[in-house]
């Protein structure tokens, strides 16, 4: 069992399988129908959405605030493997949430609502306030956060100086980023659940 639940394409091979299993046993009878992609790509924008803010919590619970704590000889092991594929993960899972997130607004089955979101059109204001909140924490990883931590890192070889900026330009905007999902997420859940 250790050899399976130890190697992660393994495990991801098994919820794979089961996601199947539960697909097919529970509904079965829907695929082929009208809307059915829908809710495909729903179910993919929330493993993104989920991939995404979970390693933006990571940074912002984790490695943050652990790695002032963490002995200098060790913190190599951290900025040269463990927060370049994190980060990794992180900018690419961003992108994804946003792209499948455009599809999903576009191929509601009981109506598009992308453009009347992002214009915050009455019915759509909770939903529009969400979007504008993923778009800006998505620029924000990609044009803030990612190129600072480049430097901070030493992916793109900076001086001492710059480095140490970089870092913590890098932080600010992760923790925007942290304080802008709670409400992003409130508005994501609620849309389409709570009046408006």
């Amino acid at each position: 069992m250790g050899k399976i639940l130890g190697n992660l394409n393994y495990a991801l091979a098994i919820g794979v399988v089961l996601l199947l299993a539960a697909m097919f046993g529970l509904h079965g009878e829907a695929m082929g129908q009208d809307g059915y992609a829908h809710w495909w790509l729903r179910f993919f924008h929330v493993i993104a959405g989920v991939l995404w803010i979970g390693l933006l919590y990571y940074f912002n619970f984790v490695q943050i605030p652990v790695m002032p704590k963490v002995p200098a000889e060790l913190k190599g092991g951290v900025s040269k493997y463990i927060a370049p594929a994190a980060l990794f993960w992180f900018r690419w899972s961003a992108l994804a949430t946003v792209i499948l997130g455009i599809a999903v607004a576009e191929t509601n089955p009981t109506g598009r609502y992308l453009m009347q979101g992002l214009a915050f059109e009455e019915g759509y204001r909770v939903i529009g306030t969400g979007m504008w909140l993923g778009l800006i924490m998505a620029a924000n990883v990609w044009f803030v956060i990612w190129p600072n931590q480049k430097k901070a890192l030493g992916i793109k070889p900076v001086d001492d100086e710059t480095k140490a900026k970089a870092a913590k330009t890098a932080m600010m905007a992760s923790r925007i980023n942290f304080i802008l999902s709670i409400p992003m997420l409130y508005c994501m859940i609620t849309q389409f659940y709570l009046p408006t």
